[in-house]
């Protein structure tokens, strides 16, 4: 599957020119090319997932399989905040219809499952969420032992248990749990508008643990936060997941399925933080955004200041 690999381009990283060779992130952004074998000294890895198949299948407005590379733009502009995380842009994952989606989600598994052996932490750029299911699959592969469970907090407007005989967008947290017996799954921000009321009944099937909408705030965050405490606490490894349709599209218009309701950058940090506290997480990954729909980048910029508070919030990455 090599020919489905893009190397990182270290032309995509500019930023304005300064005295200080470690202001911003294009000038300490290391570039690991993952054809080359030696992954050594990089703590954290962004690699992308150009991929909209599953949008599509979805029947969502298509545009995000160019997402990684807008992120990384507004990446590039952003303040360095960490000293001693090495962080390496680890190139792409592209998509092309000489494949089936799921043979491409093998694909990028395998690189996950690479990256953590590495004792890297991956953090994915969607692309569809599909992203889920491929980036998921490659940490059980990597960090599967006896007696081990995983934990998904997944922020997003929508369960994404549908029942297809195929991947789509909609599928991924439905696959894994159907895949992998040892995995417990919650979500937070779900609309009622956005699921039908069978999603509701497979939620409840499949056990999984959710909070709507209304209560995903600041004001009432305890909640949340007795959540993701109550799953770190019974859990091994910790996966976040962050659909940015799951936002509000007046801080993220440019998504394959807005919503003028919906989570709060404010909230969403502060979760971050309670979830990165635990000392659990593993793998991260953001998933649809979707540039052609954007306005003046809002979604963009929001998905780079969110890795960017992620970097913030790992002082020392999870040993593997």
């Amino acid at each position: 599957m090599n020919n489905l690999y893009q190397p990182p381009n270290r032309a995509v990283w500019t930023g304005r020119a300064t005295n200080n060779k470690r202001d911003y992130w294009y000038q300490v952004i290391e570039m690991l090319d993952l054809n080359q074998g030696d992954l050594a000294g990089v703590d954290i890895a962004l690699i992308g997932y150009q991929c909209e198949e599953g949008i599509r299948l979805n029947q969502g407005r298509l545009g995000a399989q160019e997402g990684p590379k807008v992120i990384r733009k507004f990446l590039s502009r952003l303040p360095v905040h960490h000293d001693q995380t090495v962080i390496a842009d680890a190139g792409d994952m592209v998509f092309n219809d000489t494949i089936t989606l799921e043979k491409f989600q093998e694909a990028f598994a395998q690189q996950v499952k690479r990256l953590l052996e590495a004792r890297i932490m991956p953090v994915g750029l969607g692309g569809g969420h599909d992203i889920s299911y491929a980036h998921f699959t490659g940490i059980h592969q990597a960090l599967k032992e006896k007696g081990k469970r995983f934990g998904i907090i997944n922020f997003d407007a929508h369960f994404d248990l549908r029942k297809e005989n195929h991947s789509t967008s909609g599928t991924p947290f439905y696959q894994i749990l159907q895949e992998f017996d040892n995995v417990d799954y919650l979500a937070l921000g779900i609309q009622e508008s956005a699921n039908t009321q069978e999603l509701f009944a497979v939620a409840e099937q499949t056990d999984s643990k959710f909070l709507l909408l209304e209560f995903c705030n600041r004001e009432n965050i305890q909640e949340s936060l007795d959540l993701v405490k109550g799953l770190a606490s019974k859990v091994d490894y910790l996966y976040v997941t962050l659909d940015m349709d799951g936002f509000s599209s007046a801080y993220a218009p440019g998504v394959s399925a807005p919503s003028p309701l919906g989570l709060t950058p404010e909230y969403v940090v502060a979760v971050l933080k309670a979830v990165f506290d635990s000392g659990k997480v593993v793998a991260v990954d953001l998933a649809e955004t979707n540039p052609k729909y954007d306005i003046d980048h809002h979604t963009a910029r929001l998905a780079a200041k969110l890795v960017w508070q992620v970097v913030k919030a790992i002082d020392n990455p999870v040993q593997c």
